[in-house]
């Protein structure tokens, strides 16, 4: 049987156009991200790393992250990766443009209090399916890793770090849970709305006071929100 070089051209690119949208995700659910990071994430060789990401910054879907940066040793610090604007484009759908309209169109012809309304009721909705994700038997740390799950299958490459330490003070201990991808990101920029509602929505889901300290639609690398863990109720103590 033969088979053209064309043929074998299309499915030799396409493990590597799969493995390529796995770096742009790594990066967009754990930005900022070394390629070493990255190579032990993804159990991809160091040499395959860099070539994605090379790539990936050379399309302009990745970019060096102007922050602090863990260091290697006395050697100059490790360089990290964020997606980029041109990279959020691209994870995002034309939905995006269309709810942006949408809205547009409500806020006009029935005013911003409108708005606010269907953000309510968007997030309404699907905080009653994570709510059933979320059991009464987890643990503060399991309720929030809960969370997080069930907002990356919903497209927002969710992922937590834990904050504090020694001498830090226990009100400052907690849990920062960062979407590094939002598939409304677009509408959002426009319509704080929606990220306001979704705030609310994990407070009463986790069950303490929580406070957004980045978002993508203001132009942070992602979103970030902390959770402070010591003041989480157990479920079944609060009941």
């Amino acid at each position: 049987m033969n088979i053209s070089r064309a043929s074998l051209a299309t499915a030799d690119a396409a493990p590597e156009s799969r493995t390529r949208e796995r770096v742009l995700r790594a990066v967009s659910q754990q930005g900022p991200i070394t390629t070493t990071a990255l190579a032990g994430s993804l159990e991809l060789s160091d040499t395959a790393i860099r070539r994605h990401v090379d790539n990936l910054v050379t399309d302009g879907l990745i970019e060096a992250h102007d922050g602090a940066n863990p260091r290697r040793g006395r050697g100059r610090p490790a360089k990290s990766y964020v997606v980029s604007e041109a990279g959020h484009g691209a994870l995002t759908s034309d939905y995006d443009h269309l709810a942006g309209q949408a809205l547009r169109y409500l806020a006009e012809t029935m005013g911003p209090q409108a708005v606010e309304d269907f953000a309510r009721q968007r997030i309404a909705d699907w905080e009653v399916r994570y709510a059933t994700q979320l059991a009464p038997d987890l643990t503060p740390s399991e309720r929030a890793e809960a969370l997080v799950a069930a907002l990356t299958r919903d497209g927002f490459d969710a992922s937590l770090r834990h904050v504090g330490g020694p001498g830090t003070p226990s009100a400052l201990h907690g849990i920062q849970l960062c979407q590094g991808h939002c598939p409304v990101r677009g509408v959002a920029a426009q319509f704080p709305q929606l990220c306001e509602a979704e705030t609310e929505a994990f407070s009463r889901l986790l069950g303490v006071h929580v406070q957004r300290l980045a978002t993508l639609a203001h132009g942070d690398h992602v979103c970030t929100t902390f959770i402070p863990t010591p003041t989480i109720p157990h479920q079944s103590e609060a009941s």
